[in-house]
């Protein structure tokens, strides 16, 4: 009687342990796709953050080329010769053209 109790015993165990791998098993295949898309997730947020301070980057250069324009005369007569071709009344304006235009 003793040596089938010890059989119930160790196959009781055993069920138990199979059990209990079978429990962890169920839960890493239900958390495997939540733990894929946390990664690509993390992925999202680095390259998210580093277009944020590229574009805050730019907002700053565009901010102090306003900045530039409000306060510097001498930025507008710049702006206005080079891209608006305007001289002052006593100057005489040349311009280059390449071959081919």
């Amino acid at each position: 009687m003793n040596v089938n109790a010890s059989i119930w015993d160790r196959l009781t165990r055993v069920v138990a342990s199979l059990a209990a791998v079978a429990a962890l098993v169920w839960v890493a295949v239900l958390y495997f796709p939540l733990i894929h898309q946390n990664e690509v997730m993390r992925q999202q947020i680095v390259q998210l953050d580093r277009q944020i301070r590229e574009e805050e980057a730019a907002n700053r250069q565009v901010r102090l080329e306003i900045d530039s324009l409000k306060t510097d005369p001498k930025t507008v007569e710049r702006l206005a010769r080079e891209q608006l071709g305007l001289a002052r009344p006593d100057e005489t304006v040349v311009r280059f053209e390449t071959p081919g235009q």
